[in-house]
């Protein structure tokens, strides 16, 4: 196998580990939305780093983690509902991106790659990087995962028994936004939700706990990426789109089965 294909099937697969049992949660949660905005910060984030001669990637988790933050301060208080709120924040962070970037010359940015993504080009700095995530996230949702249940199943009672409801849902979003952040590199702005939700929705039809539907749509993710990146190779199709194309074959094939 050559290196650089071995490079973006770890890459896949680190990705799937963090992504999949957050995408859980957004999926529980209602979150989609909130991963789109992240997602569509991401370009601002690239922009100002690099106009600040600082890392794209500390650009992206920097705007990442500012969303998550303000949304979160905001959501309760807003006069405007929280859907709208993300959609505001959504367009006008891209729309920003797009202005600066176009008065500012000496900036080359690809922005096609910074949409699909380009995980061939992973490399092993960015290896480090996703299963330092991987293992983050894992670790810090094993530590949490009863009062992350007692909140996902009735945030209300949860709080009444002690739970800082407030304290778990901005834990998840910055959570949220740093899963977008580090994968966005390898995935792309457009795709990156949809490897979040998909392995979460394929795996809802399969478990019968949470516990068991974070395992399974790890699995299945991993499989997505495993079978994406083959169908990649062998039919020289772009390699993120073929991985989310695979996980939602995964996700049809799982519904029909359960319809029959």
């Amino acid at each position: 196998m050559d290196p650089f294909i071995l490079h973006a099937w770890l890459a896949g697969l680190g990705i799937a580990l963090a992504s999949a049992p957050v995408g859980c949660f957004i999926a529980w949660q209602r979150l989609v939305y909130f991963g789109d905005t992240v997602a569509h910060a991401a370009l601002l984030g690239v922009v100002l780093g690099l106009v600040f001669g600082a890392s794209p990637a500390i650009g992206i988790i920097f705007m990442a983690v500012m969303i998550a933050l303000l949304v979160a301060s905001l959501s309760d208080d807003f006069l405007l509902p929280s859907d709208t709120l993300l959609g505001i924040l959504a367009h006008a962070s891209l729309a920003l991106g797009l202005v600066i970037l176009s008065q500012s010359p000496s900036i080359t940015l690809d922005v096609n790659g910074l949409l699909f993504g380009d995980i061939l080009a992973a490399n092993q700095q960015d290896l480090r990087m996703i299963f330092a995530l991987a293992a983050s996230v894992t670790l810090l949702l094993g530590a949490c995962w009863k009062p992350l249940m007692r909140f996902v199943l009735h945030a209300d009672i949860a709080q009444v028994e002690g739970v800082n409801t407030r304290r778990i849902r901005l834990m998840l979003m910055l959570l949220i936004a740093l899963v977008v952040a580090v994968s966005i590199k390898l995935v792309g702005i457009l795709l990156i939700t949809s490897l979040l939700i998909l392995p979460a929705a394929a795996a809802r039809l399969l478990a019968r706990s949470p516990g068991q539907m974070a395992i399974i749509a790890t699995l299945l993710s991993m499989g997505a990426v495993t079978l994406g990146l083959a169908a990649s190779l062998h039919f020289d199709t772009p390699t993120g789109p073929s991985i989310i194309l695979s996980a939602l074959a995964i996700l049809m094939m799982l519904a029909l089965v359960r319809r029959s």
